[in-house]
């Protein structure tokens, strides 16, 4: 997802000033109102420890008073297909990183890379360059968004590249990625679909259900089979109708699903974020961006895969046919979004946009909330929802230069 030159002004440099607390003397994060899994505590503390959180604070540990701003985890994005200019599909690792650091500088602490629709044998070559980044660290795995979609629904994907999820080709993709492979979305009423639900399922990858026409009894056979995630939930599949409910009420109605939503104010109308919060709860929700290059970055011509974007006032769309084409969404915007405008319990949101997908991804003994033991990734924000810092395993990555 290449960008035109003409948007590569607006760049946002990443931030990696240094703090005191990067020398990995213990640190104190004191008065902040602090979301814990057991409640949200006000004037609460934090306490770091090289890269974790621990329970009490060392002598030598420094204090810093963050009075009047939230202390929540760092963010956990499942679905991302890039930013600042850079592509997770197409760019190179250089290209990749730079990706990473524009949304760890909105809070995004894990990151999974998301790919888009593509031939199979540069998807498989996509899959060893992002796998070399998880194995070192740098993202949480890999999402294969395609090329196993519905033509009926294929949103911003090259319909001339899709295919039909035979469970031989889905393994050679799952293979290629080396055991990081964490998600597939399928259109899983295609041949070979369910049998390639089960295939993941048997391998430890989530099986998400996402650009699909699927029927509601459809769905929930794939539901039985083993599919956990429903992709962008009511983008890229048939809405509700009385006497055909469709994929979006097996969805929501099985305690089973994880259900991702894009909270930009631009795919989901309120009441529709409302709608799934209510049926599914807060437990079952993610927040995910499903970023393109240009989040993070600007207006102007991108490449997704090989379909031309415009992206115009923050909205990308295909230049041939106007398709929503992914997102320029930052999950700090989705949080503050969320509490602001959907007037949202913080804690739901903490729990859409942490607790959940780390859990969905297995790393809630990691990531995912403010607890002893686990990982030093958090986020500070101020009164009005406002990111001021953002701390990956102990270091500033936005230094809220506090004191």
């Amino acid at each position: 997802m290449a960008a035109h030159p003409g948007a590569r002004g607006t760049a946002r440099p990443a931030t990696t000033s240094p703090h005191p607390a990067t020398d990995k003397s213990p640190l104190v994060l004191s008065g902040a109102t602090v979301v814990l899994p057991t409640g949200t505590v006000k004037g609460g503390r934090v306490i770091v420890d090289g890269t974790h959180i621990v329970g009490s604070a060392p002598e030598n540990a420094q204090v810093i008073d963050v009075t009047n701003h939230w202390l929540v985890p760092g963010f956990v994005d499942l679905h991302n297909h890039g930013g600042g200019g850079a592509s997770f599909t197409s760019g190179t690792i250089e290209d990749v990183l730079k990706g990473i650091r524009t949304h760890q500088n909105h809070g995004t602490t894990t990151l999974i890379a998301s790919t888009v629709t593509g031939d199979m044998d540069f998807l498989a070559q996509r899959a060893g360059l992002l796998s070399e980044l998880a194995e070192q660290g740098d993202i949480a795995g890999i999402h294969f968004e395609g090329p196993f979609i519905s033509p009926c629904r294929k949103g911003a994907h090259s319909e001339n590249l899709l295919r039909d999820p035979d469970p031989a080709e889905v393994r050679k993709l799952v293979d290629a990625a080396r055991g990081q492979a964490k998600m597939v979305t399928l259109a899983t009423e295609l041949p070979g679909g369910i049998d390639s639900v089960r295939l993941l399922a048997e391998h430890g990858v989530i099986a998400a259900i996402g650009h699909t026409d699927a029927t509601y009894e459809q769905t929930v056979e794939a539901i039985d089979a083993g599919a956990t995630v429903a992709t962008h939930l009511f983008n890229a599949m048939p809405q509700i109708g009385h006497r055909a409910p469709g994929p979006i009420t097996a969805l929501l109605e099985d305690e089973r699903i994880t259900v991702e939503l894009i909270n930009d104010g631009t795919h989901l109308h309120p009441a529709s974020l409302q709608l799934a919060f209510h049926h599914a709860a807060a437990h079952r929700v993610a927040f995910i961006t499903d970023a393109m290059d240009a989040a993070g970055f600007g207006d102007g011509r991108y490449m997704l895969g090989p379909l031309e974007v415009e992206v115009s006032e923050g909205v990308a769309r295909l230049v041939e046919g106007g398709s929503i084409a992914g997102s320029t969404l930052t999950l700090d915007r989705a949080f503050k979004r969320a509490v602001t405008v959907d007037r949202l319990p913080v804690e739901d949101v903490v729990a859409a946009i942490s607790a959940n997908p780390a859990r969905l991804l297995g790393m809630s003994d990691r990531i995912g909330s403010l607890e002893p033991g686990k990982d030093a990734d958090l986020v500070l924000l101020d009164h009005q929802f406002d990111l001021k810092g953002v701390m990956r395993r102990g270091e500033w990555v936005v230094d809220p230069q506090l004191g």
